[in-house]
């Protein structure tokens, strides 16, 4: 049975990746730094699905926390931080959470994990469109989603031949952030007419853990915004 890790699964997004493993028979595995949570969605999700507790934002801790997870061919990270932070109100404590949650916690949790992989295991990591298209407020969101993408450069090196990609959603239709927003931004700027849905990020997931000639690869899952 495939072994399925997602980090950040309690949320909308990572739930519903979860689910689409779970779906298929995967052994899934979801984390949250609550742990009741993580147990109540996993619980949801049924198939067998367990959850645990795993801060990012304490990078020393992962070691402790993942020591359950004895065996793993899919590790998808898709934890988030976006405070907005700009230079004009540069908030240090926030922007030092942010990076380290975003760059160290996903970089410790793969190398917690390297030893543990199974032939053919493969990651993704998730940034975002920020590091494409800054906003008001992105300086941090923007700088870090950046970072992840020389983060799957170098761990696909330091990893092979295990395949490393990142992901980066521009914003998500039926997210709960955006789903009962009327009009959206971007929405009517994309040459599919619409923003792209958590059904598909969740298949471009499994697409770039499955192909097996993907490596150190940027996806963006914009719906061609950035050609407009």
């Amino acid at each position: 049975m495939t072994s399925t890790l997602i980090v950040g699964g309690s949320g909308g997004l990572g739930g519903v990746i979860a689910q689409h493993f779970a779906d298929r028979g995967d052994a899934v595995t979801i984390t949250s730094r609550d742990k009741a949570r993580a147990e109540a969605t996993a619980a949801r999700i049924g198939a067998g699905t367990r959850g645990l507790a795993l801060d990012l934002g304490r990078p020393e801790t992962i070691s402790a926390s993942l020591a359950g997870v004895t065996d793993v061919d899919n590790v998808v990270i898709t934890a988030v931080g976006q405070a907005a932070n700009t230079l004009a109100r540069f908030d240090i404590t926030d922007a030092v959470a942010a990076v380290t949650m975003k760059l160290v916690g996903y970089a410790e949790t793969v190398r917690v994990l390297r030893d543990r992989f199974n032939p053919g295991a493969s990651v993704v990591l998730f940034g975002g469109l920020a590091k494409e298209r800054p906003y008001p407020g992105s300086t941090v969101v923007t700088t870090f989603n950046a970072g992840i993408s020389g983060l799957v450069k170098t761990l696909a090196v330091e990893m092979a031949p295990h395949r490393v990609n990142a992901l980066h959603p521009g914003l998500i239709g039926d997210s709960p952030k955006w789903r009962d927003v009327p009009d959206p931004p971007h929405s009517a700027q994309t040459p599919i007419g619409r923003l792209v849905t958590m059904a598909e990020i969740a298949d471009a997931t499994d697409f770039l853990l499955r192909n097996t000639g993907i490596n150190a690869h940027d996806l963006h899952m914009d719906g061609g915004l950035l050609v407009t």
